[in-house]
């Protein structure tokens, strides 16, 4: 996977830094997996990644496109902790069958197979973008973008939030949404008849509704605005219906 770039925070303070940061529970990944999200102190999206608990350091595998960045914004909050952060060498690998020796299973959903970290990359044919459409998966740079709100875009489905765990950037605005509100808008599959692109507005009755993403065949990853999006909708020259 040419396009992930493996970071590696070691110090004696690592756990409890990366903690008071992130939308998930790092001690969960002691000697496991956990997949996670940076955001802004007004809660929207940074970089999505997944941090992987080893014996003295975690890694983070993120999204190549977003690695310096994230690096630059840990580095901006170290200020005394006793911490590092390294780009590692690793190699990331993924797969749906048969996991090998080291791998560790996807956090978000089950169909999503295992990660592995190593030398060369081992991962298999799976058809991905058909995988995350059937099971609504945001990726970086797609679905996932700097005016992003992590619930908005399934983050607690994916368990990539915890709410128990304590403070973290950007969590007034993420609990307010989880316990005050009704989410308004979101992502959601949609069934597509006709031509479309990935990027191209969805209306209905030539009000704006939302954006197409990702699309696989006849269905497709949307944004979608939900109180108007009860009926057919178009983007392109498609018709669209969201699937519930």
């Amino acid at each position: 996977m040419s396009d992930r770039t493996v970071l590696s925070i070691g110090g004696d303070d690592r756990v409890s830094f990366l903690q008071g940061l992130v939308t998930n529970d790092v001690k969960r990944a002691d000697g496991a997996i956990i997949y996670t999200a940076l955001l802004t102190p007004q809660g929207k999206f940074i970089a999505d990644f997944f941090v992987i608990g080893q014996q003295d350091r975690l890694l983070i595998d993120v999204a190549t496109s977003h690695a310096q960045k994230l690096g630059q914004r840990l580095m901006m909050y170290r200020l005394r902790a006793a911490v590092t952060v390294e780009q590692t060498d690793l190699v990331v690998s993924r797969g749906t069958g048969t996991a090998p020796e080291g791998a560790y299973t996807d956090p978000r959903h089950d169909a999503l197979g295992w990660r592995a970290y190593g030398d060369t990359d081992i991962s298999d044919e799976t058809d991905w973008n058909a995988l995350r459409v059937a099971n609504m998966i945001p990726e970086t740079g797609i679905e996932l973008d700097d005016e992003t709100y992590v619930l908005e875009a399934g983050f607690e489905r994916l368990h990539g939030v915890d709410f128990k765990k304590g403070c973290f950037v950007g969590q007034e605005i993420v609990a307010r949404m989880k316990h005050k509100t009704t989410l308004k808008k979101g992502l959601a599959l949609v069934s597509v008849t006709g031509k479309a692109a990935p990027g191209d507005p969805i209306t209905s009755d030539g009000k704006p509704v939302g954006t197409l993403h990702t699309i696989d065949g006849d269905k497709a990853i949307a944004f979608l605005r939900f109180d108007r999006a009860e009926g057919l909708m178009q983007a392109g020259e498609a018709t669209l219906t969201r699937l519930k």
